[in-house]
């Protein structure tokens, strides 16, 4: 029985400790520059600030991945997942940097949460019209998804 739940959520799970660690990844990096710099310094402004705009969208991040992945399909709800871990990567390294650095990354993060929400909206559509209507389009649905979570990886 556990087995059968897990197979279902698997991937989910993966990608949630995956983005944990990230999380662990960016608080080290604000300690370390806190313990090096002054915590006056703009290089400490910047990292801080890195770290809570990305820990602002975290539970956006984690509501949307899961339902889409419980509502629909795990697999490129996923995918998407990782994808938006690089996306955050990406806006976190950048904000370090110069803050313009860090538009691509955050662009980037809000497509994939965009299309996060959409398999939302779909997967719950879903399973209202096979439980009022008697329609199951989820094969159809899957596919499509499937898809156009490859599509994610065009800048």
């Amino acid at each position: 029985m556990v087995s059968i739940v897990v197979e279902h959520i698997f991937l989910l799970v993966i990608v949630t400790l995956i983005s944990v660690l990230q999380n662990a990844f960016f608080a080290t990096k604000v300690e370390k520059e806190g313990k090096v710099q002054n915590t006056k310094t703009s290089a400490f402004e910047r990292v801080s600030c890195a770290n809570r705009n990305c820990m602002d969208s975290y539970p956006t991040f984690l509501a949307v991945m899961w339902c889409a992945g419980l509502c629909l399909n795990q697999a490129p709800a996923a995918f998407a997942g990782l994808i938006y871990l690089v996306a955050r990567q990406k806006y976190f390294v950048g904000y370090m940097g110069q803050t313009s650095q860090s538009t691509p990354g955050y662009l980037f993060g809000k497509r994939v949460l965009a299309f996060l929400i959409l398999m939302c909206i779909v997967g719950i559509f879903n399973f209202l019209l096979v439980r009022y209507f008697g329609n199951d389009y989820k094969d159809t649905t899957e596919m499509i998804t499937n898809a156009a979570s490859a599509l994610l990886l065009i800048p």
